[in-house]
């Protein structure tokens, strides 16, 4: 049984953290000027450059996870992008204590996302992804 669900849940993972990267990206792109001064106002050196990069690590990264094309790779760049960004964006330790409930939330969300992203590092895309059909 645990190897009939091999596949399917390893493409459904990927499209299930897919959905969390592609998005952004693309949000990011539509609202570039605001992503800017948001990346501004918390600290960020190079905001323009910082955004533009995780704009194309958001959407190049999500679709070659999405797809399971160069998966682990996929996954590493984008864990480290979201360990970077959540320590810039989601830093709970350093806000008013009104807003510390959510940033803290957000950030431990962020780790989880990571630890996702390392199974996929580790294990690969599994048997329904580029990755596999390049193997063949």
């Amino acid at each position: 049984m645990q190897n009939q669900l091999k596949n399917p849940l390893a493409l459904i993972g990927r499209i299930l953290i897919a959905a969390l990267f592609v998005p952004a990206g693309f949000q990011k792109i539509m609202g570039f000027a605001g992503t800017v001064g948001y990346a501004v106002s918390v600290g960020m050196p190079l905001p323009e450059a910082g955004v533009a990069v995780g704009l194309v690590v958001e959407i190049v990264g999500g679709l070659a996870l999405l797809l399971g094309w160069g998966t682990r790779w996929a996954a590493l760049i984008l864990g480290f992008f979201t360990l970077v960004a959540t320590f810039f964006f989601h830093n709970f330790w350093s806000v008013p204590a009104d807003a510390a409930m959510v940033q803290q939330l957000l950030f431990w969300k962020n780790i989880a996302v990571i630890g996702g992203l390392l199974g996929f590092a580790a294990h690969g895309a599994g048997g329904w992804s580029v990755d596999a059909r390049k193997k063949a």
